[in-house]
């Protein structure tokens, strides 16, 4: 026959544990900051009713119209788009440069002086990381009370406004009066 022995007492069991427990429990995955960029994310949205229709209002801080790409197919919308991670684009540039200066050094001219091009910068790194960087994507099914031909949008100050406007010919809801 075999004993266990288990320490009900919880004064006499390390207390390490319990530390442990409560630091994983408590810990906030959102809220950690990181030092590398996510290929994704998803912007914050807000959606608001008024008389003439719905809003909804993307948070997209630092992106040009261009970069942002609006669809609307099967009763959904969809918005997406790409924020370019400024530590690749300094990577890509330091590239493009290099490239020139190869194809400069190929091609030795007499007449030419020598030119000695300065050193690229070097890639920037990211300390902290609380911007989100990537591709995005949001899709919003819209009702049939929403007139697609008379959707609108535009970006500015970093928050892009999408109007959906009621559509004033389709019939959702009506009272028959009993003769």
């Amino acid at each position: 026959m075999t004993t266990l022995l288990y320490n009900t007492r919880p004064s006499l069991r390390p207390s390490r544990a319990l530390s442990t427990m409560l630091a994983d429990m408590l810990r906030d995955p959102q809220t950690t900051p990181t030092t590398q960029p996510t290929p994704t994310f998803i912007p914050a949205a807000d959606i608001l009713e008024t008389a003439e229709g719905f809003e909804l209002h993307l948070a997209l801080p630092g992106l040009k119209k261009e970069a942002v790409h609006i669809e609307f197919h099967d009763g959904q919308l969809v918005i997406s788009g790409e924020r370019a991670n400024p530590a690749a684009a300094a990577k890509e540039a330091a590239a493009t440069a290099t490239e020139a200066n190869a194809t400069d050094e190929a091609k030795p001219d007499d007449n030419k002086p020598a030119v000695v091009a300065p050193e690229a910068p070097a890639n920037p790194k990211f300390r902290r990381l609380e911007t989100n960087y990537g591709t995005f994507s949001r899709s919003f099914r819209l009702p049939d009370t929403v007139n697609v031909k008379a959707i609108g949008a535009e970006l500015t100050d970093g928050i892009l406004r999408v109007t959906l406007p009621f559509d004033t010919e389709k019939v959702t809801k009506q009272h028959i009066e009993i003769r």
